[in-house]
C-alpha cells in the first residue's frame, strides 16, 4: 500500500514513502522514523554549538533537530522533491538546505552527519576521505547486515543497498580514513524489547491465528517512541544499526 504525508503546512508538498526514505507523520512508518530520530536526538547533544552538515538529509526532520542546538546546519540532498519539501517545511535562521550530491559537498564544517546512507554508495572510500578532509569529526551510521539480511546472505533484499556491513567489515571500511573510530550499536529497549522476546516465544503464530495482526499493530506501531531504543557499545553483533564516531 502507498502512503503519503498528511496535514503538511500550507504550501509544503507532502512526500510519499519510497521504501527507503523515512518520513515523520506517517503512522505506519513510525517504527523506522523513531529508529532514526533517536540517533538524531543523540547527535543534537553532541553537535551543540557546532557548524554541521547533514548529508543525505532526506525529508529534513533530522537537520531541523540538529539545528535546535547547533550553531549552523546545512541539509544536503540530491532528490529534488525532498529538497523542496525540506526547504519549505523546516525554517530556522541557522538552517538551510542545498540540493547536490553528497560527493560534491566540500564546505568545511565542525561535524559531518551521514546516517543510513553509506550502504548506498558505490565508492565509499573516496567519500570517507573527503569527510576526513573537511570536518574534525564525522558521525556515520549504517544497518547491521547480521540483523537486516537473512542468515548467511551477503545483503538484504533492499534494492537500494549496494553493500551492507558486519561490525568488523564496518571498522575495516572506516579506520583507514580516520585517526580514531568508535562504534556504538542501536538496540531495541522497553516495549520493543518485550515484543522481540514475545516473537521468540511464538507471538507471530498467536496474532495470526486469532486474527489480531492488524488491530494490534495499528495500535502498537504508532505508540513506539525513541525511548524504545537504546544506544551503547554492547553486543554490536546483535545491533540494529551501527553509529560510528570518526575523528579525522
Amino acid at each position: 500500500m502507498d502512503y503519503i504525508q498528511q496535514d503538511q503546512p500550507p504550501g509544503v508538498p507532502p512526500l510519499p514513502l519510497t521504501g527507503e526514505r523515512t518520513l515523520p507523520d506517517v503512522p505506519e512508518e513510525n517504527y523506522w522514523y523513531r529508529r532514526h530520530l533517536v540517533v538524531y536526538e543523540w547527535l543534537a547533544q553532541r553537535c551543540r554549538g557546532l557548524r554541521v552538515a547533514d548529508l543525505a538529509c532526506g525529508e529534513g526532520y533530522g537537520s531541523d533537530i540538529l539545528a535546535a542546538t547547533a550553531a549552523e546546519v546545512i541539509g544536503v540532498d540530491a532528490n529534488p522533491e525532498a529538497h523542496e519539501h525540506a526547504r519549505l517545511r523546516y525554517r530556522r535562521s541557522n538552517l538551510r538546505f542545498e540540493r547536490m550530491l553528497v560527493e560534491q559537498f566540500d564546505t568545511r564544517r565542525d561535524a559531518i552527519v551521514f546516517l543510513q546512507t553509506i550502504e548506498h554508495v558505490e565508492k565509499p572510500q573516496e567519500l570517507l576521505r573527503r569527510f576526513a578532509g573537511i570536518a574534525p569529526v564525522s558521525y556515520i551510521s549504517t544497518p547491521n547486515r547480521l540483523t537486516l539480511a537473512p542468515p548467511g546472505a551477503e545483503k538484504s533484499e533492499n534494492p537500494w543497498h549496494i553493500r551492507e556491513y558486519t561490525v568488523s567489515e564496518y571498522r575495516e571500511l572506516l579506520e583507514p580514513h580516520f585517526s580514531q573510530v568508535e562504534i556504538l550499536g542501536l538496540h531495541h529497549a522497553r516495549k520493543l524489547r518485550a515484543h522481540e522476546i514475545a516473537i521468540r516465544f511464538g507471538w507471530d503464530h498467536v496474532h495470526r491465528a486469532l486474527r489480531l495482526t492488524k488491530p494490534f499493530y495499528d495500535r502498537f506501531t504508532p505508540a513506539i517512541s525513541t525511548s524504545d531504543f537504546r544506544l551503547d557499545s554492547t553486543d554490536l553483533d546483535g545491533a540494529l544499526d551501527f553509529i560510528a564516531v570518526c575523528h579525522a
